[in-house]
């Protein structure tokens, strides 16, 4: 876990009421992009998602921007975009393939 060495005393002091949370979780079986996008590959069927660094980072998400099923996606290029109150980021395809399945409960609660 990283911790800012300045407030390690401080942060010890207080480590019980402190809620600390890494930076990111490395989940088995996930492939992970440098762009911060993770695939899980289960036959010929592929999830796609956002890594918990990138979640951390933006912050509160308030809009997330989905594809439509039956949409093309290719390895590398954007199939989405994610807007928070810091920032809007895109959301890269780690793989090629069509989209079959859309997480629709994002729509109404983009912060899932």
């Amino acid at each position: 876990m990283a911790l800012r060495l300045w407030a390690s005393r401080a942060a010890s002091q207080l480590r019980s009421s402190l809620h600390l949370r890494g930076y990111a979780t490395v989940i088995q079986d996930l492939k992970y992009t440098d762009s911060h996008e993770w695939v899980k590959v289960e036959g010929n069927s592929a999830t796609i998602g956002i890594t918990d660094h990138a979640q951390d980072h933006l912050g509160d998400v308030v809009y997330v921007e989905l594809p439509e099923e039956g949409t093309a996606v290719s390895q590398g290029s954007a199939f989405g975009a994610v807007e928070s109150v810091k920032a809007t980021s895109d959301v890269n395809s780690p793989v090629s393939g069509t989209v079959t399945h859309v997480n629709r409960e994002l729509d109404g609660s983009p912060a899932l």
